[in-house]
């Protein structure tokens, strides 16, 4: 549910009252869910190693890939609809890693890939203009020259 603060509070980020906030649209919106623990299941363990992983991958980016990462994301946020909340860059890395690893279950484990699996095997992926190219992303105006490596 959309949240509306009193004393001109816009937003807030962060759990209190057993109600988690989250900040979204720099600022401008703020939603709130009652806070829950999730069971502990094969699968959430699962989707924790992987999700350890990729952000650990992303660490390990270059600062100019994230720059431009961030440069997508804000180009990408004009085409999500205005009542729906755009994602930011690292969401939209883990979408693009998850369609890699869809695509190529073969060899792809975003359980244990690397950064320098990456370099070698995500010639696709290695910058947002390629990924736009191999349609791992929707395309952007602009999108062809964020051409910097991960």
């Amino acid at each position: 549910m959309k949240v509306r603060f009193k004393y001109g509070i816009r937003t807030y980020s962060g759990t209190a009252d057993d109600m988690t906030y989250c900040s979204y649209r720099k600022g401008t919106v703020c939603i709130g869910r009652k806070h829950t623990s999730p069971r502990i299941t094969a699968q959430n363990t699962s989707m924790g190693v992987i999700m350890k992983n990729l952000a650990k991958v992303y660490s390990e980016c270059s600062a100019g890939y994230k720059a431009e990462l961030k440069t997508y994301a804000s180009k990408y946020e004009a085409l999500v609809p205005k009542n729906k909340v755009a994602p930011g860059a690292y969401p939209i890395f883990v979408k693009m890693m998850f369609l890699f690893a869809e695509l190529d279950a073969e060899h792809i484990d975003l359980a244990t890939i690397t950064h320098s699996d990456l370099l070698t095997v995500g010639t696709d992926i290695q910058s947002v203009a390629d990924a736009v190219a191999n349609s791992y992303l929707p395309n952007v105006s602009g999108a062809d020259e964020l051409t910097t490596n991960m």
